[in-house]
């Protein structure tokens, strides 16, 4: 079984914006599941409206790449794939919905994520982009 997600890539100084949900130990990259009939920039619109209370401009999204992986706190065999975009805002990213904390994180955070987001921390890191 394969979850579908889409999530946000936010980097500012070598830090990449990251979010933990309530009663939650590991962070996730925001984002989330797409609704049927949803494009992939439908599903961040939504998605990081609900999560953070920002705007995300859909002309400026960009595919930054997908990453899969065995998925948090589900059993084995249970993937997570991830379509990741970065993509301009308005707004100042506010825990909203599930959403209990925002934070940024570095490389050195690795161990606070989940599976999928580590492999998305050492792609970006490799290219120079998370310090």
């Amino acid at each position: 079984m394969m979850i579908d997600k889409i999530a946000w890539i936010h980097l500012d100084a070598g830090k990449i914006l990251s979010t933990r949900s309530r009663g939650k130990s590991v962070y996730y990259i925001p984002g989330g599941k797409r609704e049927p009939g949803e494009t992939d920039v439908d599903t961040l619109v939504r998605e990081i409206d609900e999560e953070l209370a920002v705007t995300i401009l859909p002309g400026t999204a960009a595919h930054l790449g997908t990453f899969q992986a065995q998925a948090h706190g589900h059993a084995d065999g249970v993937t997570v794939q991830m379509t990741c975009y970065t993509a301009a805002h308005h707004g100042t990213p506010t825990p909203a919905s599930e959403i209990e904390e925002v934070t940024w994180l570095t490389y050195a955070d690795r161990h606070r994520v989940s599976p999928v987001d580590q492999i998305i921390f050492d792609h970006l890191h490799q290219a120079g982009r998370l310090h």
